[in-house]
């Protein structure tokens, strides 16, 4: 099954198969972006579906926040209800096509969505997205999942094994600010392009 196909996004969203969605902005995210000076960033946020953190980021004063997704019914559900955010700047994209050049890229459970076998791709896709020194800084699933996924875990090592390859690993650790379900299940981590 292809993971990236926009029909199996837009099926979930139609059946309302979201369970990734916590409602609301992550909070690891959230006390991130509260730290950050420069508000001028040009941010991407992609696979965001719902845009909880789009929206949080917008608020703040992040006016450079781009939310990319590949399924269409997230989007617009996001448009009607924060009418202020930029139309042009909600993405109905492949994240594997999108072009552009970020300060800054948020991950929240998009990597997980994407079969293993995606992720030297996914490195090799967020390095030419970002400009020299800038930053992913999110959460990644510390743990392996019995059932198929998505969503699709792993471990740390695995993880610094591969994003060394491209970036340089700032930070990557156990995240003591997971929402409770999640609690000892994700890592907070921060790359940065070489």
């Amino acid at each position: 099954m292809n993971y990236l196909d926009e029909s199996y996004w837009t099926q979930r969203y139609e059946q309302g198969a979201t369970g990734w969605d916590i409602g609301y902005a992550s909070t690891p995210l959230v006390q991130y972006l509260d730290q950050i000076e420069n508000r001028d960033l040009k941010v991407l946020i992609p696979g965001g579906g719902n845009g909880h953190e789009a929206a949080y980021a917008f608020e703040k004063g992040f006016q450079n926040t781009f939310l990319l997704d590949f399924a269409k019914i997230p989007l617009t559900k996001f448009s009607k209800s924060n009418p202020q955010f930029p139309d042009e700047n909600l993405l109905n994209e492949d994240f594997f096509t999108h072009e552009g050049v970020y300060d800054l890229i948020l991950e929240q459970t998009f990597f997980c969505a994407l079969h293993p076998d995606q992720r030297e791709a996914y490195c090799e896709k967020m390095k030419t997205l970002l400009k020299p020194n800038g930053k992913i800084v999110g959460v990644l699933f510390s743990i392996e999942f019995e059932k198929q996924g998505p969503p699709f875990g792993g471990n740390i090592s695995d993880y610094e094994k591969l994003f060394s390859k491209y970036f340089d690993i700032i930070k990557m650790e156990p995240c003591y600010n997971s929402i409770p379900p999640r609690r000892g299940a994700e890592l907070f981590f921060m790359l940065q392009n070489q």
